[in-house]
């Protein structure tokens, strides 16, 4: 039997100290997700009382069945599906491939394109010379409008071109060009296949922020059919409300009011399950890729 490492006392006591803190980090963490999904399946009246803390009480499913029942939902969500697959595939892919071409050592006036990019980073032209622009483009209510004016973030790809510059070595260019391998083979052939980390990254950030985007297409679509998940969602939202100019029976309003308290928890639960799904998948790389993309180089 192997020999045991003995620890000091002082290693024990950090070792103890270390996990409580970070249990309590992660209870911090965990309690509001866990809360919105005992809140959207119990009583709305005894969340408000507060009697709702640790176990859903008065379980109700009412919240789910009423969001269920839109038909846009299901526009929606194959809407947001659809948009959040291009816009990542596309800004992925143009954010590596930038990102790499900015980390070659090779280019003429790499840093001076680097400088553009980052100015780019802190100054924009604001949403009314951006709609102009869309709108002279012509894809003002089309899905365009949605995938392609915020298809590249420069953080993404300094981030890209820090991972590529500290993670491929020149002399593995070097000695492919002697090879007779050309710049676009190299980068198909050996930089996409050793970057499935920083491309991971990409591809969570990018998935996350647009299936979280509603601005977009609040401005640019105008065509119900086009509207992504959130505006639905919003429009649910805005329509269960209640306005006590408009109804005068206080017991209709107080059933509205409660369905409107149960309708937001269930509609932040609708809305996030596809990205707790598609998060385990790239998770093992996520850690990874931000640390290795983060190294100034």
């Amino acid at each position: 039997m192997a020999n045991k490492i003995r620890r000091s006392r002082a290693d024990v006591t950090f070792t103890v100290i270390n996990n409580c803190l970070l249990g309590l980090v992660l209870l911090i963490v965990l309690y509001p997700l866990w809360f919105i999904l005992i809140a959207s399946i119990s009583d709305p009246n005894l969340v408000n009382l507060g009697k709702v803390i640790l176990l859903p009480k008065g379980i109700t499913m009412a919240g789910y069945e009423k969001v269920f029942e839109y038909k846009d939902v299901w526009m929606g969500f194959r809407n947001s599906l659809f948009y959040t697959v291009m816009f990542t595939v596309l800004a992925t892919f143009l954010t590596v491939s930038s990102g790499y071409v900015i980390s070659r050592k090779d280019l003429v006036g790499r840093k001076l394109l680097t400088t553009f990019f980052m100015i780019c980073m802190f100054f924009n032209g604001g949403m009314i010379p951006t709609y102009m622009v869309v709108r002279s483009l012509h894809m003002v209510d089309t899905i365009w409008a949605v995938i392609i004016p915020n298809c590249v973030w420069v953080y993404n790809m300094l981030i890209a071109r820090t991972f590529f510059a500290t993670s491929i070595p020149d002399e593995m260019l070097e000695a492919s060009q002697i090879d007779g391998c050309s710049n676009l083979r190299f980068f198909f052939t050996i930089v996409i296949p050793l970057s499935t980390a920083i491309i991971a990254v990409e591809v969570l950030f990018y998935a996350v922020a647009q299936w979280n985007s509603y601005m977009d297409a609040l401005i640019y679509l105008k065509t119900k059919d086009l509207y992504p998940l959130q505006i639905h969602l919003r429009n649910i939202l805005l329509m269960n409300s209640v306005d006590s100019t408009m109804i005068g029976d206080a017991s209709a309003m107080d059933e509205r009011q409660r369905l409107a308290d149960m309708l937001k928890y269930v509609l932040i639960i609708v809305s996030s399950v596809p990205m707790f799904i598609v998060y385990p998948f790239v998770q093992k790389y996520f850690v990874k890729g931000v640390m290795i993309g983060a190294v100034k180089g």
